[in-house]
């Protein structure tokens, strides 16, 4: 028997790509799933999986309250949450900067992880336990220079989460990162003959599903997870670095206007 066997997991940007592929192997193992989405695609898939759809705008707090909400009263709790939905970067940061479309990046990207984020743990600290895995990417690792604003996204998500998770460990909840390499998804669009053409691999969306299940399984919190074409799925060994709150008794000052 999984280990998903019986939990109810919400899964945002869940009508296609890693979203996708993250609710058809949480089914077969047994969860029951909500997609949530703008499009209205996840309303086939989740048919196909017996699972629920609700049309979920991530950037609306008021969307990722409702979809958390649907899904406590649809299946009656609510086990883990998948904050998948994200865009890609477009156009060159040098020569055709939009400020509408970083301000669209940083909505999704990051204001859907948040939103989401703090309205799942409104039920999980309540209920004492909960898994939360948010999408962030290599690029939330590392330098990007073909796509820095989206980078700078991920960069984001990866510190959130690292940073939420001891604020909740002690209440049986994990938060963690995924963070794929090139996936073949419409992000990447006519890019990838180009990535593949320079001996990059690009993974299927069902291999971050692969890896999702796994870090669910492992229990660990505060976790980044690449999820690279070689190797054993491990989290990042982060380096040690000097902390403000590595010394309980050293008092933080408060800011000043």
């Amino acid at each position: 028997m999984s280990h998903l066997d019986g939990k109810v997991a919400l899964v945002t940007g869940g009508s296609g790509g890693i979203g996708a592929a993250i609710a058809r192997r949480f089914a077969s193992s047994g969860a029951d799933v909500v997609i949530a989405d703008v499009d209205p695609a996840g309303k086939a898939l989740a048919r196909e999986i017996g699972g629920a759809f609700v049309h979920t705008d991530v950037t609306r707090p008021a969307d990722n309250r409702a979809v958390v909400r649907t899904a406590t009263e649809h299946f009656g709790d609510l086990d883990i949450a998948v904050l998948n939905a994200g865009i890609g970067e477009q156009g060159s940061f040098l020569e055709d900067f939009r400020p509408e479309h970083y301000r669209d990046l940083v909505s999704v990207n990051l204001d859907g992880v948040v939103y989401g984020l703090h309205a799942a743990l409104e039920v999980f600290t309540e209920r004492g336990s909960g898994a939360i895995l948010a999408t962030s990417s290599l690029a939330g690792l590392s330098e990007s220079p073909t796509n820095p604003l989206y980078a700078a996204t991920k960069h984001a998500v990866t510190g959130l989460v690292r940073s939420v998770a001891p604020l909740v460990a002690e209440q049986g909840i994990t938060v963690n990162a995924l963070c794929p390499t090139f996936i073949d998804t419409p992000i990447l669009g006519e890019a990838i003959p180009y990535i593949t053409d320079l001996g990059v691999a690009v993974l299927s969306p069902e291999r971050v599903a692969e890896v999702a299940e796994l870090v669910l399984a492992h229990g660990g919190t505060g976790q980044a997870w690449p999820v690279v074409p070689h190797g054993d799925p491990e989290p990042v060994a982060f380096p040690e670095l000097p902390s403000i709150m590595s010394d309980p008794n050293r008092q933080v000052p408060e800011a000043t206007s």
